[in-house]
């Protein structure tokens, strides 16, 4: 962990090769952890748990003087306790309003038990809480400096009341908040906006976008596979022909669909940034050079209304010895907690005696989303199939 946390930190501006190391982290067992005003330091390292945290100096807008007012602060006096207790601490001048938005936007101040949306929540003054929560610092550091430069009173006389988080807010989508996370850490880290719909990418796609590096294999196949759009580029050819090339990634990598003519304008409409798509294609010889391969898509829909509508049924599948009183427990709060209207089967064998059984519920219902997928990985024995 020490040496991947010293590699990570030596490549901060290039977050092609961060990215490359964080997948290398996880298929090591290592967990790299978003930033927190607690246990980050300027670069990446290592904490007491063996995982790695996310270097403050690595959050975009963040300099150097602000993530040191930070550390300075926290070795000399502590542990933060509270959002309060930052402003109230830290000098403000040196860690000014914008290194504060962008650190509460990237997840630094999550360990407050506040969202990070009510730090954007705005007052009657149209100021947002963060805004309020600076100017009462600022204040606070003003009177404790009066005061301990006073005859007659020390810091406990400040009496400047501390403000109270917006009760009432706009909760942020999850997409919503992983891309302004992506903004300033250039990944998504707290999770993945597939996270939902890893159920189609397993058992719907035949396809990672990182095969499509190498066509050759692929020949003559039709591909399935899903993705969410990070980048989009269009404009006209030499002959006056609109064409547009999309960058689409998921779990593995990301590929760029170039489309021409008459496919762009009947795709573009689903590719803007940020939307999840579901690609059907076939890879093949280009017209005039069949020994050139492309990705030729042939439809495109979006994974919400394929997890939605083309899910009819989920059987489990399982040895008889592991169903007990754990497991049922386990599923009966999975269908408690993620009711859907996909039907739920299950598939019992008796390995000792070769046999299977399968029960087809009418009532039991569950939402194929990631929940689901959480609940097949905590039970190693258990497979799915779908409809």
């Amino acid at each position: 962990a020490e040496y991947m946390a010293a590699v990570i930190s030596q490549n901060l501006s290039d977050m092609t090769k961060i990215t490359k190391f964080m997948d290398e982290c996880k298929s090591m067992g290592i967990s790299v952890l978003g930033p927190d005003v607690n246990e980050s330091n300027l670069n990446f390292t290592v904490n007491k748990a063996g995982n790695i945290r996310f270097g403050l100096g690595a959050v975009k807008g963040v300099g150097e003087k602000a993530v040191q007012a930070i550390i300075d602060e926290r070795q000399s006096n502590g542990a933060f306790k509270s959002i309060a207790d930052v402003v109230q601490r830290v000098n403000l001048n040196a860690c000014n309003k914008k290194n504060m938005e962008n650190l509460a936007l990237a997840g630094a101040f999550d360990g407050f038990g506040l969202r990070r949306e009510q730090y954007f929540v705005p007052n009657m003054k149209d100021e947002t809480f963060l805004e309020t929560l600076i100017r009462y610092g600022n204040l606070y550091q003003v009177e404790k400096d009066s005061m301990a430069n006073s005859l007659f009173g020390g810091s406990n006389m400040v009496e400047t009341a501390v403000p109270e988080a917006p009760k009432e807010f706009d909760k942020w989508s999850d997409l919503e908040k992983l891309n302004k996370e992506r903004e300033l850490i250039g990944i998504y880290l707290s999770s993945h906006p597939l996270d939902e719909y890893q159920i189609v990418l397993d058992y719907m796609c035949n396809t990672k976008l990182a095969d499509l590096s190498d066509l050759t294999p692929l020949k003559g196949q039709d591909l399935t596979m899903g993705g969410i759009v990070t980048k989009v580029r269009n404009g006209i050819t030499k002959n006056g022909n609109p064409y547009g090339i999309a960058k689409v990634e998921d779990y593995s990598g990301a590929f760029e669909f170039a489309l021409f003519g008459e496919d762009w304008a009947k795709y573009q409409g689903n590719f803007s940034e940020g939307v999840l798509l579901y690609i059907s294609a076939r890879c093949q010889g280009r017209q005039w050079r069949p020994d050139d391969l492309e990705v030729k898509i042939a439809g495109v829909r979006m994974l919400s209304e394929v997890l939605e509508n083309e899910i009819e049924r989920i059987t489990m599948s399982l040895p008889l010895e592991d169903v007990n009183a754990m497991w049922i427990n386990d599923l009966t709060e999975l269908t408690e907690e993620a009711k859907g209207k996909t039907k739920l089967s299950f598939q019992i064998t008796d390995q000792e005696d070769n046999m299977t059984l399968v029960l087809n519920s009418k009532t039991v219902t569950v939402q194929p989303g990631k929940d689901l997928v959480a609940f097949v990985k905590s039970h190693p024995n258990v497979s799915i199939q779908i409809n």
